[in-house]
Order: structure tokens, then C-alpha cells, then sequence
């Protein structure tokens, strides 16, 4: 009961509630706010469980400086007050001092964390129906990190009392997070088609923030969880040394932990980027409708996109015969960044962050499948959006299918161009005979699936290239 009672004081004439208020509300602020960090579709923070623990803990990049520098702010407290040599003569053990100070602020902060994942939560139930267990290490991570940054700058605070500690840490540790995230934390590699593009590399991974969200099925391993586990524990181990040390020799023994835990940290923290985002298994798994499949986490989706592509499905088989794919799966690959995608002939792979896709409803749907059936695009995938030639020729196939062209999504000045460069194609494509006509759609089916023609040529009646 006494603890509780001096925890309780200490809540209240600390900075402990300023510190989980601040971080609490600057993170609704970044979110609601200036939208740092909320995604779109299927990776909004709001749709999935693990979205929203990998979108709360990219917003460390900004709350981990501030416990911090609050930490810090907080470790100055005996200097201001100038009761040091007064605290050091009573008979109560530093570390117990020690505890109930960071025992406080821990407490705010990991609550604080704790409403802002509540806040996204109460929304994700709302979005899906696939629930599960897998996010919260995550989480759980992301808490600790606050409470070590904290207690850390406690240490700091307390070793160096001077008014200039809290700034400085905090922005030191904005440029820690700022560069891990831009420049020391990052490798430039390049694509098989020679694109430059960058990929995290181990020490990043050593920044509490993590890459923004750009697949619902990506999650951290478990190397990942328990390696910055380790770094940060070692980072707290030091904070409160910290804290109770009264000597020089004392000080610079409490920096052995936080040292430690970086080494242990370096040596289970994967290196391969393959191995530090992996996909999720479990939510990769396909829910099925007949020969229409959805992975878990899209499985609210499957009755009304099941009966749209069961009728694509049979419009396409209509249309080609027995080139016509037979099934349609949500694409639950993840292939890196820059690569060329890999089509299939008998498999329609579709991405629910497809702009097409995402915005048809009702018969629109049916035609942006049947349109995605037909010309899937070859973009460098995560580096561009579907071109304009491979718009126009979808458009093209699409009406060819159904009969007439239409714009895939809503009227704006981009579809007016898409429709203006088809139009030309289409008509010069009808006035051809039957047999002619199926001929170029097969022809440019082919480089499509593919990916070593430009459909739009094919349709127009140029070669393949």
C-alpha cells in the first residue's frame, strides 16, 4: 500500500501525465491531423490488425524523441530542486527511489500507446472480420521502446544535469530515427530491369519506427520482436543504472547494458530484408467461392466478389474459348519492390489496392475484373501505376467482352484521356471481321500475361515488341 501511495504522489507531481498526454495526443494529431502514417485501402490503420500496429509504431519515428526528451526532463528533477545531497543521506535505497520514478512514467507512456492502439482497434472492428493474435507483439515492442527511451533519458538526465539535456536528447534521438529511416538504416540496391530502389538493412532495425505499411499481408518476424527486444531492455537496464549510480566508475559500468544489447541485438536482428518483413502465412491463407478465392484478411469481401467474378469468369470463357482463365485469386504474394510482375493464364491475380478494383462496385466490378483478366499491366511493381497504353487496352478488351468500351473508375480528366487514346483502337478493331478481332485479342492476351509485348501495339495491329 505505501508503494501505491508514493506511486500515486509521484503521478502527481511529476511530469509522468504530461509525458503519456503529450505523446497520446501528438500521435491523434499526426494521424487525424496531418495524416502522417494512415495508408489507403486494404493498408489503411484502420483496416487491419496488423496495419494498424505497424502504422502506430512508424509514428515512433516522432514519440520515441519525445519520451525521451520527457525522460530526461523528469531525471533533472533532485538537480532543480537541489535535494540531491539531501535524497543520498536518507536511509531509503537509491533504487527504490529509482523504481517508483520510472515505475510512473512507464506507467503513462505504455497507457498512453495503449488508448492510441484502443483508438485504431475500436475502428478495425468495425472493417474486418479476420481477427488474430499476431499483431500484438508489435504492439507490445512499441510500448516498451517508449518506456526505454524515457527511463534512458532519466539516466541521462540525472548523469548530465544540465537545462540543455532534454533538447538535446530529443533531437538526438529524432536524428537517430530520421537517419535509420533515410540513409544509414537503408541500402540501395537495384531491380533485375536496373531500377535503383532502397531496402532496409539490420540497423534499422535498431529504430523503434518501422517501414510505412505497403502490404496488409507483410508482418515482422519473430528475429525482428526479439532482437529489439533485447536492445531495448538493454537501453532501460542502462537508464535506471543510470539513475542509482553515484560515481563516475558507476556511470560509465551502467553503459555496459545498453552496449550489450546492441551486440546480442546485431547478432539476432536478421540482414536479409526478405527475412525482416515477412508475409503472414495465416492471413495469406485463401477462403474460397467455387473457383473465386480471397485471402483471410479480405474474407468480409468474398460473397459479393465472388458472384462478380464467377461472372467474369463466364463472360471471359464466352468470350475466348478455352484460352479463358478459370479461376480468380486475390494476388497473397509479395514479391520485392522493382521486380517484374508474373502472370498466369489460368489464374486471375488481383490486388484490392488496385485503383480499378477498388473503386468498381455492382457491374463495374465485373468489368474491372474482366478488364484486370486481360491486361493484369507489367509496371515494376511498388514503382508505378498501370500505364496509359495498358489503361486504354484494358478498356479496349473489356468492351470487346462486354460489347461496349467504357472508363474503369469514375469520370474524370484522366479517364477522358484513356477513352480518347482507346477509342481510335476500338473502332478500328470492330470494323475488323470476327475472326480477325479474336485473333488480336488473343494476340495481345498473350503479351500481357506475359510481359514482353505492349498490348495496346498488339490491339492496334502492331507487333509484339
Amino acid at each position: 500500500m505505501v508503494s501505491l501511495r508514493i506511486l500515486r504522489i509521484e503521478l502527481k507531481r511529476s511530469v509522468a501525465p504530461w509525458s503519456g498526454v503529450t505523446v497520446l495526443v501528438t500521435a491523434l494529431a499526426l494521424l487525424y491531423l496531418a495524416g502522417v502514417a494512415r495508408g489507403t485501402g486494404t493498408t489503411a490503420w484502420t483496416a487491419q490488425w496488423t496495419s494498424l500496429a505497424l502504422w502506430t509504431r512508424s509514428l515512433l519515428a516522432y514519440l520515441w524523441p519525445l519520451a525521451m526528451g520527457f525522460g530526461a526532463l523528469q531525471g533533472l528533477r533532485d538537480h532543480r530542486s537541489k535535494m540531491s545531497e539531501l535524497l543520498t543521506s536518507t536511509p531509503r535505497p537509491a533504487r527504490h527511489r529509482a523504481a517508483t520514478l520510472t515505475g510512473a512514467t512507464a506507467l503513462t507512456l505504455a497507457s498512453a500507446f495503449a488508448l492510441l492502439v484502443l483508438v485504431g482497434g475500436v475502428q478495425v472492428l468495425t472493417n474486418t472480420e479476420y481477427a488474430h493474435l499476431g499483431w500484438l507483439p508489435i504492439s507490445l515492442v512499441g510500448a516498451l521502446s517508449l518506456v526505454a527511451a524515457a527511463v534512458l533519458g532519466m539516466g541521462a538526465g540525472r548523469a548530465l544535469p544540465s537545462t540543455l539535456t532534454p533538447p538535446a536528447l530529443a533531437m538526438g534521438a529524432f536524428v537517430f530515427t530520421s537517419l535509420m529511416y533515410m540513409s544509414l538504416g537503408r541500402t540501395t540496391t537495384y531491380t533485375a530491369s536496373g531500377i535503383p530502389t532502397t531496402e532496409p538493412n539490420q540497423l534499422s532495425l535498431l529504430s523503434p519506427a518501422v517501414e510505412q505499411v505497403r502490404d496488409v499481408l507483410l508482418t515482422l518476424s519473430a528475429p525482428v520482436h526479439v532482437g529489439q527486444t533485447v536492445w531495448l531492455l538493454g537501453m532501460a537496464t542502462t537508464g535506471f543504472a543510470l539513475l542509482i549510480a553515484a560515481t563516475r566508475r558507476a556511470r560509465l559500468i551502467a553503459l555496459t547494458p545498453v552496449l550489450a544489447g546492441a551486440v546480442i541485438a546485431l547478432l539476432v536482428l536478421p540482414s536479409d530484408p526478405r527475412r525482416m518483413y515477412v508475409v503472414d502465412e495465416a492471413a495469406a491463407e485463401l477462403v474460397c467461392d467455387g473457383p473465386v478465392c480471397v485471402t483471410r484478411t479480405q474474407q468480409a469481401r468474398l460473397p459479393d466478389f465472388a458472384d462478380h467474378g464467377k461472372e467474369a469468369l463466364r463472360l471471359l470463357h464466352g468470350a475466348l474459348g478455352g484460352r479463358a482463365p478459370v479461376s480468380i485469386r486475390e494476388n497473397a504474394a509479395v514479391p520485392p519492390v522493382g521486380s517484374t510482375p508474373h502472370w498466369s493464364r489460368e489464374k486471375v491475380l488481383v490486388d484490392f489496392d488496385d485503383d480499378v478494383i477498388a473503386a468498381a462496385q455492382g457491374k463495374d466490378l465485373t468489368r474491372a475484373l474482366i478488364a484486370t483478366a486481360m491486361v493484369p499491366g507489367c509496371s515494376p511493381l511498388g514503382l508505378a501505376t498501370v500505364s496509359a497504353n495498358d489503361t486504354a487496352a484494358r478498356i479496349i478488351a473489356a468492351g470487346w467482352v462486354l460489347g461496349d468500351p467504357k472508363p474503369l473508375g469514375a469520370i474524370s480528366l484522366a479517364t477522358r484521356h484513356f477513352m480518347a487514346l482507346a477509342d481510335p483502337v476500338w473502332k478500328e478493331l470492330k470494323a475488323l471481321p470476327r475472326a480477325e478481332q479474336l485473333s488480336r485479342i488473343n494476340a495481345m492476351h498473350a503479351a500481357a500475361i506475359s510481359c514482353k509485348g505492349d498490348p495496346f501495339e498488339v490491339l492496334s495491329g502492331g507487333a509484339s515488341r
